[in-house]
């Protein structure tokens, strides 16, 4: 065991940069796949990113156990895949793209509003789960 932070561990790392690799490559085939215009890609990206992570860290969470293996789907799943699949940096973009208009105001509303609500039943979900296992 090595008393170097996970962040200076070159298999965390490596975990990290795998999964943003990963998470990335899905986010760019559904940006090709969905309609253009409005940014519904960044906005199903976003709020099904948030939806995957509030599970995920729930479930970890019920686990209740901090040891490699869980660091490591953390790190993969959790920091890479989902950190590189979703886009706030596009969400800002798109927000200024589109002006100030209600088109604009809709959209940050309903990425807010989707997100926190997709993200509170991924943990949702996954703590019904835990308490049948």
């Amino acid at each position: 065991m090595s008393d170097r932070p996970l962040h200076q561990r070159p298999r965390y790392l490596a975990l990290v940069f795998a999964g943003g690799a990963l998470g990335t490559l899905v986010r760019w085939a559904l940006a090709i796949a969905l309609p253009s215009g409005w940014p519904v890609a960044t906005l199903f990206v976003n709020v099904t990113g948030a939806f995957a992570l509030g599970w995920l860290l729930e479930a970890l969470a019920l686990r209740n156990e901090d040891d490699d293996p869980t660091h490591g789907v953390r790190l993969f799943f959790g920091t890479g895949v989902l950190g590189g699949y979703t886009t706030y940096s596009a969400f800002a973009v798109d927000t200024d793209l589109l002006g100030i208009t209600w088109p604009s105001l809709l959209y940050v509303v309903a990425t807010i509003v989707l997100g926190a609500a997709a993200s509170l039943a991924g943990i949702a979900i996954a703590a019904r789960i835990g308490r049948r296992a």
